[in-house]
């Protein structure tokens, strides 16, 4: 007996190749049949009408930072009811395992920082009774609505080797073993592979580069080769050109990482502007590299366009502007003075505009703010306003404009900044990306910067615009780009396709209304904070190992997902110079 069958729906199966009507039979976490409209003739414990709708895939997100959230979130919300059924985890060279008793502390106040994850959600929604890479594991597997998988994050490796000495100093030979054999350690337990950030965003809780970023590239190596041992695991790498162009050195490091571990290595994130032609091409030059190389390097790109909640009083882009830390960092009454300072004023936008300011310079267009919430009598009626228009009402430059708004809310004004690269020869250069073969949709940063940003959505909006809207690539290649792409990146066993023998990872969706609500902040995390949320339209039916977690749109609370581990439920993905 069936335990699910799905009927008289369009198949879409992950391939690419045209849809057809066909009925899906389940049993056992398994998709078991697959036929023709009415010729699965066994009974099923639930039939499901799947007439009008799309039946695919669970959709595979390759980035994301669930590693906490999971533990007093298991549904990985909004994820789930956005069809997302795999999920990557300990991306950027950040995880919670290996843990030393004494580092818990520090490895919160890192996340907090660089990941956005509220300090009071990681103190009150986390246990924290960990000590190894498998125990971490070992307290999710079973406790799980999705499948997760985790890489080996750089960082906790180095801070558990060398404790605090990890930050300001270059590791010894002695304890570049000592993190080998960890490594080694962690991956045997289940993790796929090992992350790691060379990038300059990235700065601890003391406001110190992170641990890995004092990493030799000796040091790095030694841990890719490590990887090379192990069937069915992945790299994962952050550096400064991924936000600002590659250097030499970087784009070689890059080359030599896959190299040593002959595995693929996916970054985040590539931005395509057809404004800036010249650094989207430099970027997928460096991954065309590694390929000349034997190697394979593949950029992570977004399909939509994610706005970002920026604010003058809490961490975000902003802090990141050059110089501005100085500024930025006081304590908020000082910062308020500061801002008020004509001088200053002229110095931060200065740098702002600056070349230095890499791709954070577009952040500098102040008129293109629009006003979120606000806090104060002075700035009522201003949400939704855009600073242009502002500032050529009050006759005032738009930084001007724009300082004396945060200023009279105390810094607390909700800024969304309107993308720059919003129209259609940008639109037509990101579909030329999806088709590239060192190309992967991903980058959601799902569970992360949690105030900031939403990017857990962009499955459904990326459909509704290619089914609805802009139509850039037919829905079938739409769906292939966001299950058996990935999948097959990661050499997920039996998971990325509608197929007999597959593991039943399945979305029933309406194709005339999937896509998602309005982003809007809930107050739902550990320690009474908030987050940006948006749910899903037209999601009937999501299944995980042939169990549903989403019905209408709403999570059923059952806990069937899996922890991925390497080599059980992943094979190697071979690179040319290993093939």
């Amino acid at each position: 007996m069936l335990d699910n069958l799905i009927e008289g729906g369009t198949l879409v199966d992950g391939t690419g190749t045209p849809g057809r009507r066909a009925d899906v039979g389940v049993r056992d976490g398994r998709i078991v049949a697959v036929g023709d409209p009415g010729s699965i003739d066994e009974p099923a414990t639930e039939t499901i009408d799947a007439e009008g709708l799309i039946v695919s895939p669970g959709f595979v997100d390759p980035h994301t930072h669930y590693d906490a959230q999971l533990f007093w979130d298991p549904q990985a919300s909004p994820s789930t009811v956005h069809g997302v059924t795999t999920i990557a985890n300990g991306n950027c060279g950040f995880t919670l395992a290996p843990l030393a008793d004494q580092d818990a502390d520090y490895l919160r106040r890192m996340m907090a920082r660089v990941e956005g994850m509220p300090l009071p959600a990681l103190e009150n929604g986390v246990p924290w009774n960990w000590s190894s890479f498998g125990d971490y594991l070992d307290r999710l597997d079973g406790n799980v609505a999705v499948n997760a998988m985790f890489n080996v994050g750089h960082c906790a490796l180095r801070r558990n080797v060398m404790g605090p000495d990890a930050v300001g100093n270059e590791a010894t030979p002695e304890q570049v073993d000592q993190m080998v054999r960890l490594l080694h350690e962690s991956i045997d337990a289940g993790g796929i592979g090992f992350s790691t950030t060379l990038a300059f965003t990235h700065s601890d809780g003391d406001g110190q580069p992170v641990a890995s970023r004092w990493a030799s590239k000796e040091e790095v190596l030694a841990l890719c080769g490590a990887v090379r041992e192990h069937e069915g695991t992945t790299l994962e790498y952050v550096t400064d050109g991924c936000m600002r162009g590659f250097r030499d050195d970087e784009v070689e490091q890059m080359a030599e990482m896959t190299l040593a571990a002959r595995r693929p290595l996916n970054w985040n994130v590539l931005t395509v502007d057809a404004k800036e032609p010249e650094r989207y091409r430099a970027q997928l030059a460096a991954c065309e590299n590694a390929a000349a190389r034997g190697g394979k390097a593949i950029a992570l790109t977004m399909p939509i366009l994610v706005e970002m909640n920026m604010s003058f009083r809490n961490y975000c882009a902003l802090f990141m502007l050059p110089g501005w830390n100085e500024v930025m960092n006081l304590p908020v009454p000082e910062r308020i003075e500061k801002l008020r300072d004509p001088a200053t004023r002229q110095w931060m936008n200065e740098r702002a505009r600056s070349k230095e300011a890499g791709v954070f310079r577009r952040l500098a267009s102040w008129g293109r703010y629009q006003i979120g919430d606000t806090f104060s009598a002075a700035n009522e009626g201003l949400k939704g306003r855009a600073v242009y228009d502002l500032s050529r009402e009050r006759g005032q430059d738009t930084f001007d404009t724009l300082l004396d708004i945060v200023i009279n809310d105390d810094l607390r004004t909700v800024l969304w900044p309107m993308p720059p690269d919003d129209d259609e020869d940008s639109w037509k250069l990101r579909a030329d990306a999806w088709r590239n073969p060192n190309v992967l949709i991903g980058g959601s940063d799902a569970g992360a910067h949690l105030d900031r940003m939403c990017g857990a959505p962009y499955t459904t909006v990326f459909l509704a615009d290619m089914i609805r809207g802009r139509k850039l690539v037919p829905m079938e290649e739409a769906v292939h780009l966001i299950t058996q792409a990935p999948a097959e990146l990661f050499g997920l066993r039996d998971r990325g396709l509608v197929r007999e023998g597959f593991h039943a990872d399945v979305v029933v969706f309406d194709p005339e209304t999937i896509g998602a609500d309005e982003v809007h902040l809930v107050e739902d995390l550990p320690g009474g904070t908030a987050r940006l949320f948006a749910g899903s339209t037209g999601v009937q039916r999501v299944f995980v190992n042939g169990r549903p977690i989403v019905v209408d749109g709403a999570t059923t609370g059952d806990l069937p997902g899996t922890v991925l581990r390497s080599g059980r439920d992943t094979r190697t993905v071979p690179v040319p110079a290993g093939a």
